[in-house]
């Protein structure tokens, strides 16, 4: 059976519809800087509570999953390339930020999804 780029589009959007437990670790924002030729992963921590919400560990106060929030990062990463930043991420930064697998593969992919988008002038919306 041939896939076509829809056909792959469609499963991985059923795929981003899935429940993933949160990275206790924290999270990510990526994004783009087309000037400097860079990709840039902003990290910050979180906790996890009883119910699998991510909890600003400063104000007690769930995080929404969508909007604006207001908060400071802990680290930024930045690379050319999507093995540039996993490097920095997970090979020189210790302890690592990442604590789940899934996150971690979540990330790879999304760091290459940018990546793709900074060489071809795409835009690129973080999954």
């Amino acid at each position: 059976m041939d896939l076509i780029l829809e056909d792959l589009a469609a499963i991985d959007n059923k795929l981003s519809q899935r429940h993933i437990d949160l990275d206790p670790g924290g999270y990510f924002i990526i994004y783009l800087d087309r000037g400097a030729s860079l990709i840039y992963a902003k990290h910050f921590t979180n906790v996890i509570d009883d119910q699998g919400l991510a909890v600003d560990p400063e104000t007690g106060k769930v995080i929404p999953a969508k909007g604006k929030v207001e908060r400071t990062h802990t680290t930024v990463f930045s690379g050319r390339t999507a093995k540039e930043l996993c490097v920095k991420i997970f090979e020189e930064t210790q302890p690592c930020p990442v604590t789940q697998l899934d996150h971690a593969s979540y990330l790879g992919r999304e760091l290459v999804r940018a990546e793709v988008a900074l060489v071809t002038g795409q835009e690129y919306v973080q999954d």
